[in-house]
């Protein structure tokens, strides 16, 4: 499995493509950040990031995008262009019809470290053991996008294995309703 990862943010929206299989040893393609100058007028930042995304998905060609998902915070000017970011890359992704996945910071942190309330030292630090690397990525934003696709590579067979078993329930459920109607 191919993942790009993408830790949206308009200033700074880490991307990472990790490829594998859950139980085996994961592989990093490639990390780095697409930047976009904090003065800009917001519509040209966000192409700038729809740019900087299409050309990881051009060179990569990922199986599946996990993306951040935005939670609430205290700045809301920062959980908009946070938003922003997201919406450009999920986006991205859908236009070439590629399945995306939104994980919370606390699933990823607990998915690459094992605690939910790790810091971004932890997560630099499993994300370079776990991918065998020289030395945690810079800045902590291409290491959130590693942890996210590490993430969406360990819990996607779990999550798939849930929504199917859903998906089959809903379908005998509905089965039932036209058989006692």
């Amino acid at each position: 499995m191919r993942v790009l990862g993408v830790d949206p943010g308009l200033t700074r929206c880490g991307v990472a493509v990790v490829e594998g299989v859950a139980g085996r040893p994961l592989t990093m393609l490639g990390v780095g950040v697409v930047r976009t100058p904090a003065d800009a007028e917001l519509g040209h930042r966000l192409v700038a990031i729809e740019q900087g995304i299409e050309h990881w998905l051009d060179e990569h060609r990922p199986e599946f995008v996990a993306v951040e998902r935005v939670f609430s915070q205290h700045n809301v000017r920062t959980v908009m262009g946070t938003a922003q970011a997201s919406a450009v890359a999920m986006l991205c992704a859908s236009r070439r019809g590629i399945p995306v996945a939104l994980h919370t910071p606390s699933e990823v942190k607990a998915a690459v470290t094992g605690s939910g309330r790790a810091d971004k030292l932890q997560v630099g630090a499993m994300v370079t053991r776990l991918l065998r690397l020289d030395a945690p990525p810079k800045p902590a934003d291409a290491a959130d996008a590693l942890a996210l696709a590490i993430c969406h590579i360990w819990r996607a067979p779990a999550v798939n294995r849930l929504q199917q078993a859903h998906e089959q329930a809903r379908r005998a459920h509905l089965s039932v309703k036209k058989v006692t109607r």
